[in-house]
């Protein structure tokens, strides 16, 4: 099946993994232009939070300028990415952040379609927290 859907041809794996990356810079350092950049611009653009639900470019915007800009560092724990094709892929990533207890961990997952004039873009996004220890 994955020659059929062409999975993680090299070249597409390498353009979405640093995109990945570079979405995670921007996030840490709450560079909003940048993360801003990288949703797609349109009122179809989802993005779940751990506690905010943002429909469209404008609440996901929104959303980045409110929030503070401290206490964004977290480090990543495994991180999964695969690409459909050319134009279609999904990110994946578990993370902790300073100061959590060892159980909490922190989930993100993020779905990618390249668009011709302006390449690859965070279509929907979705990131909870939680508690493995229940």
């Amino acid at each position: 099946m994955s020659v059929l859907l062409d999975i993680n041809r090299p070249e597409t794996h390498a353009e979405v993994t640093e995109v990945f990356y570079r979405y995670e810079t921007a996030l840490v350092t709450n560079d909003v232009e940048t993360l801003d950049a990288l949703f797609w611009a349109s009122d179809q653009t989802i993005r779940l939070g751990a506690s905010e639900n943002l429909f469209g470019q404008d609440e996901i915007l929104a959303f980045r300028k409110a929030r503070p800009g401290v206490g964004l560092a977290r480090r990543l724990e495994r991180v999964v990415i695969t690409t459909f094709g050319d134009n279609f892929a999904t990110t994946n990533a578990v993370f902790t952040r300073a100061g959590w207890p060892a159980s909490r961990t922190g989930r993100q997952s993020q779905s990618l379609v390249k668009v011709p004039a302006t390449g690859w873009q965070i279509v929907s996004a979705h990131v909870s927290i939680v508690d493995l220890e229940k």
